[in-house]
């Protein structure tokens, strides 16, 4: 059952996706814009191309003849993938699904107008002057979110009019791709997020979820990452009801980390990936019977998948680069690895800049343990860790 696998993104979601793939006889080509990527370190080749230009893209496709394709990232001519499925390559999860997910204003109205999701009260703007527009009927305070973007890159909060010129800025600076537009979103008053990583199957299996993951943000990035969140009974099969419309409707089989806000109304869409989610690196703290990136493998393969199991809570905290180095090197490994119940991955990127995730810190214990414990030492932990210029 050797697989031949073209993975489109080769950050730290792609390597851990390769790891997996890896343990069970698999063959990875992994691609992006840049060489050393941390994919590429543990794949059996790389390819260093523009993903967004479309002749390129065909060209490694026809060199290498993959089985299936899995993107990672946003920054795809993702209309290539309907192509691809007709010459028989499987596209991950499906080309529906990569090419609504990989732009918000496709996955926002599936979302909203097709399925009758709530969501919150949107807008699109493709320009400052429609992004003043936009703010107006939405109303302040709001988000504004490049169309193409991911890690909260473009992302900021409008407070005051003042803010709207910069915000445009700040999101086209933000955006991947050649899409030149964003989405305005009334703000949500939640009490907290959560990802529900959802696993559709093929072969007429059921779709199941992990336990919710919570998680912090700043600058539109999460900083931790919780497993299980605390949620209502109500609230969890309401997130799990909407989950399953909006990957049925994309199709495919793999792994969705698919975003919620909870509210006092109830549960709000907020946003989907086709893929492992960044929070759900918690996984890797042996949260589970099987982490994100072993469940989104074994979904792709027809793996059958017969439960998902909370086995520990757990918590993961990242580790933040402060300044721009071509060589980046890390102090106080040492100390974390002598902590009992923890653990840590560094991602391998061959370069840093401010605010840029180079590594994780795990953290785990037993299913009594408050979960804010676990995610406090998490938090402590990776203060341990320094990303050296």
């Amino acid at each position: 059952m050797n697989k031949k696998i073209l993975l489109l993104g080769s950050g730290e979601l792609g390597k851990e996706f390769v790891i997996a793939a890896q343990r069970i006889g698999q063959t990875i080509i992994a691609v992006d814009s840049y060489e050393n990527a941390p994919a590429m370190q543990v794949a059996h080749g790389f390819e260093v191309i523009n993903m967004l230009d479309g002749t390129e893209l065909d060209k490694i496709v026809a060199k290498h003849q993959p089985d299936f394709i899995v993107p990672e990232i946003e920054a795809i001519r993702t209309e290539r993938f309907y192509d691809y499925e007709k010459q028989g390559i499987t596209v991950v999860p499906s080309a529906k699904a990569a090419n609504f997910t990989m732009n918000r204003k496709a996955i926002r109205d599936l979302a909203a107008k097709d399925l009758g999701l709530r969501t919150a009260n949107y807008r699109y703007a493709t320009s400052s002057e429609e992004l003043q527009k936009a703010v107006i009927e939405v109303g302040i305070p709001c988000v504004v979110k490049p169309l193409m973007s991911s890690s909260g890159k473009g992302q900021s909060t409008i407070k005051s009019e003042e803010d709207i010129t910069k915000a445009w800025n700040y999101a086209v600076d933000g955006s991947r791709g050649d899409v030149v537009e964003v989405i305005v979103e009334a703000f949500v008053n939640f009490h907290s997020e959560i990802t529900l990583l959802t696993v559709t199957q093929n072969n007429g299996l059921p779709t199941l979820f992990c336990a919710p993951i919570g998680h912090r943000q700043e600058r539109g990035d999460y900083q931790e990452s919780w497993q299980p969140a605390k949620i209502s009974d109500k609230d969890l099969f309401e997130a799990q009801d909407m989950a399953e419309k909006v990957t049925e409707a994309l199709g495919g089989a793999g792994l969705f980390g698919v975003e919620f806000f909870l509210t006092d109304e109830g549960v709000y869409f907020s946003e989907l990936s086709p893929r492992p989610h960044d929070t759900g690196m918690v996984t890797l703290a042996n949260t589970q019977n099987f982490n994100e990136f072993e469940l989104h493998l074994r979904a792709i393969l027809s793996l059958p998948i017969a439960q998902i199991t909370l086995e520990k809570n757990g918590a993961s905290a990242v580790i933040l680069a402060s300044k721009n180095s071509n060589n980046p090197t890390f102090t106080g490994i040492e100390e974390v690895a002598g902590l009992p119940k923890t653990d840590f991955r560094l991602f391998g990127k061959p370069t840093s800049r401010p605010y840029r995730r180079m590594g994780v810190v795990l953290t785990n214990d037993s299913l009594e343990t408050p979960i804010e414990t676990i995610t406090e030492r998490a938090k402590e932990t990776a203060k341990l860790i320094t990303v050296n210029t």
